[in-house]
């Protein structure tokens, strides 16, 4: 095949483009509300060599990770959250106390990259320190194919060139059965769990109604058409006022939960240990709903 050179150049140009394009991260910005310094760790790597009252991590490469705040002032409790990231985008999220007084984090906005502000002058920036992750554990991202360029001779203004590929094109998409999530080996009870931005929507579509029965009914409706977190069913269940409502939703949103395996974690958000007998019995199968 004999390939002019300008046109052989223009291609080594896009093919060194488009595996550049396949490095694509994502940046957390997380700052405290009331100017509590604290420290954070990502997949059990600690961020932050001292504690800080906002903090960029930039440059992360994988799709998710289990995020933990510890505060400098050790009577603070520790504040867990599983994070869902999209490539290319800068997630800030805001530590705040609720009205109970218990610390949480709360999605603020998310921006590309490229229209991310500069930081401030209180702000740290850390790039991220952890293992690197292979870019197929990002769900449903296409798969770019391995091409090698054999015998390439240069004679009279044209390339001659043999070009072979590791892959057809029925397999340059690959399309996962669920969302990988680090570190997480569990049973799977949904495919792809909400985004931060789209679950903070919901959150608030359902903190917003005034009657405890409609919260309910709001809630069961956005987790039936949807996959949660555990932590993001504690989080709806921490709306609620009655232990009644509770439980009620935690026996509902079971099956729409992906982590299932981490359900556990759920029972703090119970006043009373008969509601998480309860709730045990009822996954267990020894009553039905």
């Amino acid at each position: 095949m004999r390939i002019p050179v300008k046109l052989f150049l223009a291609t080594v140009l896009l093919l060194i483009f488009s595996h550049v394009s396949t490095g694509q991260t994502s940046n957390i910005v997380i700052f405290s509300e009331n100017g509590e310094r604290f420290s954070v760790v990502l997949n059990g790597v600690l961020q932050n060599s001292s504690p800080e009252t906002n903090i960029k991590v930039t440059g992360l490469p994988a799709p998710s990770y289990k995020l933990r705040i510890i505060f400098e002032n050790p009577e603070l409790p520790k504040v867990d959250r599983n994070l869902t990231l999209s490539r290319d985008l800068e997630v800030t999220y805001c530590i705040k106390k609720n009205s109970k007084n218990q610390y949480l984090l709360r999605f603020q906005n998310q921006v590309k990259l490229s229209q991310a502000l500069q930081p401030v002058n209180s702000q740290v920036i850390i790039p991220y320190s952890g293992p690197p992750v292979p870019s197929h554990q990002f769900a449903m991202e296409p798969q770019t194919a391995t091409t090698t360029v054999n015998n390439v001779n240069i004679s009279g203004g044209t390339v001659n060139i043999n070009v072979t590929s590791d892959v057809n094109a029925s397999q340059v998409t690959e399309e996962r059965e669920h969302y990988v999530m680090p570190g997480y080996n569990g049973r799977v009870g949904c495919p792809y769990p909400l985004t931060p931005l789209d679950f903070e929507k919901a959150k608030q579509t359902i903190s917003d109604k005034s009657f405890e029965d409609s919260k309910l009914q709001i809630a069961k409706q956005v987790t039936t058409s949807n996959c949660l977190f555990a932590s993001e069913v504690k989080e709806i269940m921490e709306l609620f006022s009655f232990e009644k409502s509770r439980l009620d939703f935690a026996k509902f949103a079971y099956k729409y939960t992906y982590d299932i395996g981490n359900y556990y974690t759920i029972n703090d958000a119970f006043h009373f240990e008969s509601s998480i007998k309860e709730l045990n019995d009822f996954i267990e199968g020894k009553i039905k709903d």
